[in-house]
């Protein structure tokens, strides 16, 4: 007697698809770090002596976090200051990124090489390779800048000044500081939009237009429409970036706080300690995302509620 095929459902053949896709994620896990991820967390516990014999282990308990949270001013100090960068870029890089997806998605002539120069960072992005531009580029602003005080009659290099010229016409610097920052922060916000404009981009071109349709049936001018229309309906998309651009922040080669623990690790060579602030960091940032999620996902809109 024949046996007779299984018949599986919509959702089960979508759910097999998905772990076949995550088939391969959980063995190279397995295989290559799920004992660097153990032994990290014994090495955060124990002080670590090496030898040419190799490595000796020392049980310290909770010495090598007391040791950062109490004692290494620099630990906090990077801390506090890459969580205020944060809270400064988020809000900069999601807004910039939904402006510049808005304009890419509308029909222009050059809209693909438009698309391709704003995502060009995405492909030869890397943390070192933007630590060095900004560098230089800040190199060059002061030079620059050292340029314009000498040959002041240039209405290029005077325009180097920006932020000197805000403080000399309005004099309130406490009230300019978002907008000083926000220049200072330009290069860097454009730079890391890369991925989020993509996102956005794919989350404008998946909204129906039959919406779009209604609302101008309704009469809707065009700031109501993204209002009520197109914000609701990509706000899954802003918690997706949201927690993409913290993720990408935190681990950023630039990251004083990353830099702080591959000195701690290979210079001072003390990698039990290195260890310690490493995992005290990344239950850091856990929180900070659980926090995010947690804020933003009450405002969240799903079409299929």
């Amino acid at each position: 007697m024949k046996k007779q095929k299984k018949f599986r459902t919509l959702a089960q053949r979508q759910a097999r698809i998905g772990r076949i896709f995550v088939y391969p994620w959980l063995v190279g896990f397995m295989l290559f770090f799920a004992w660097p991820f153990i032994q990290s967390i014994i090495f955060a516990f124990s002080q670590l002596d090496v030898s040419p014999e190799g490595y000796k282990l020392t049980f310290v308990g909770l010495s090598n976090f007391i040791k950062a949270l109490r004692e290494d001013p620099n630990f906090i100090r990077y801390l506090t200051t890459e969580i205020g960068n944060i809270v400064v870029n988020i809000p900069l890089i999601i807004m910039f990124s939904l402006f510049i997806a808005i304009l890419l998605n509308q029909r222009f002539r050059g809209r693909t090489l438009v698309r391709a120069i704003f995502f060009l960072p995405v492909v030869v992005m890397s943390g070192a390779l933007l630590y060095v531009l900004e560098s230089n580029s800040l190199e060059q602003f002061n030079i620059g800048a050292q340029a314009g005080m000498a040959m002041s009659n240039s209405p290029f290099l005077r325009g180097i000044d920006f932020r000197m010229f805000l403080v000399r016409i309005t004099g309130n610097i406490p009230f300019l500081m978002p907008v000083i920052n926000a220049i200072d922060r330009i290069y860097e916000i454009i730079w890391k939009s890369g991925v989020q404009i993509l996102i956005f981009l794919a989350g404008l071109q998946s909204i129906p237009s039959s919406l779009y349709e209604v609302a101008q049936v309704e009469g809707a001018t065009s700031w109501e429409v993204f209002w009520k229309v197109t914000l609701p309906i990509i706000s899954p998309i802003i918690l997706v970036n949201v927690i993409y651009t913290v993720i990408d922040s935190f681990t950023d080669y630039s990251n004083d706080v990353l830099r702080y623990i591959l000195e701690v690790a290979f210079r001072q060579l003390n990698h039990g300690y290195s260890a310690a602030i490493a995992w005290l960091y990344f239950l850091i940032v856990g929180v900070i995302l659980l926090i995010l999620i947690w804020i933003i996902s009450k405002r969240v809109f799903y079409m299929n509620e």
